[in-house]
């Protein structure tokens, strides 16, 4: 992988997404739809499946955007990588989520140039979510909550579901860094120069999967955190589109520069691509690849 190559790549991402279209809440569902052709559009580019799942709210037709990549016909893994692609009113959501998307799409395509390459055990889904921000947050018109549902009504196989969620934001300064309560206590880094995984109990084994795979990639520290109770005890580790699949059974775990606990940019204007490390994106999805590449056939 060319991270030099990712990081341009992520760069035209984000300015399609965040310069091009802008704002993209349900305030303006043009722009939702922009991105979401923006996001199909590069699918079917790369030569990959591409369906749209559209659903209702309100008066507002909306749609996550799906995609898959293949390693074989009856693969014995299957994963869906998600990112929602909204963004909050008023901003163009840069870190939250564009970050996210672009990461996502940068990881399909890593992932469909080994396709031929590599015998890999496994299916790659991934699932751009149309709406997590309000007023849909937390109600049944999430874009994740939709898919979720509609997966476990199909007896779906997901082995794992592994949810980007701000991704893009590194600060190196000791003390940018912040946590909830009771994780300040404890010894976690002070600078935010690291990627967290965010895991409920009964996901422990794909946290820890995922945790051994992204420490082969030096240039990418990283934390784990597995929470108990769901996360009901730390409400702040719940606000995002994990839940929903932990919510139907599913192992799930969120992928996170940690958000508001390092970014003060977050659900403001300010949230501009200027903000953010492009080099810290591509070695996620170098991470990202590496965890995808253990599951060698046989």
């Amino acid at each position: 992988m060319d991270i030099n190559q990712t990081m341009c790549n992520l760069q035209a991402h984000m300015r399609a997404l965040t310069i091009e279209i802008g704002e993209r809440s349900v305030y303006l569902p043009a722009n939702l739809e922009r991105a979401a052709d923006y996001i199909g559009s590069f699918y079917k580019s790369l030569g990959l499946p591409m369906q749209m799942e559209p659903y209702s709210f309100r008066s507002l037709q909306v749609a996550n955007v799906i995609s898959e990549v293949k390693f074989s016909d009856r693969p014995a893994r299957r994963y869906l990588l998600g990112a929602h692609y909204d963004s909050v009113s008023g901003t163009v959501g840069a870190d939250d989520n564009a970050s996210a998307i672009a990461v996502q799409l940068e990881t399909a395509r890593a992932l469909r140039d080994l396709q031929g390459r590599l015998d890999l055990d496994l299916a790659v889904k991934c699932v751009s979510f149309a709406l997590e921000e309000p007023p849909t947050f937390l109600t049944r018109y999430r874009g994740s909550r939709v898919h979720a549902r509609g997966a476990k009504q199909a007896k779906e196989q997901i082995d794992g579901m592994l949810c980007l969620e701000m991704v893009g934001y590194r600060c190196y300064r000791p003390g940018c860094q912040h946590y909830p309560f009771p994780l300040m206590l404890m010894d976690y880094p002070k600078q935010g120069d690291f990627i967290g995984i965010v895991g409920n109990f009964s996901s422990r084994k794909l946290t820890r999967r995922l945790f051994r795979s992204f420490q082969k990639n030096p240039e990418l520290p990283v934390v784990q955190l597995t929470v108990p109770f769901g996360g009901w005890m730390m409400p702040s580790v719940r606000l995002s589109d994990h839940t929903s699949f932990w919510e139907k059974g599913y192992k799930a775990v969120m992928i996170t520069d940690t958000a508001f606990y390092r970014n003060p940019f977050y659900h403001t204007e300010s949230d501009t691509m200027d903000k953010l490390d492009f080099a810290f994106m591509a070695e996620l999805v170098k991470s990202l690849l590496i965890f995808f590449r253990s599951h060698v056939e046989g």
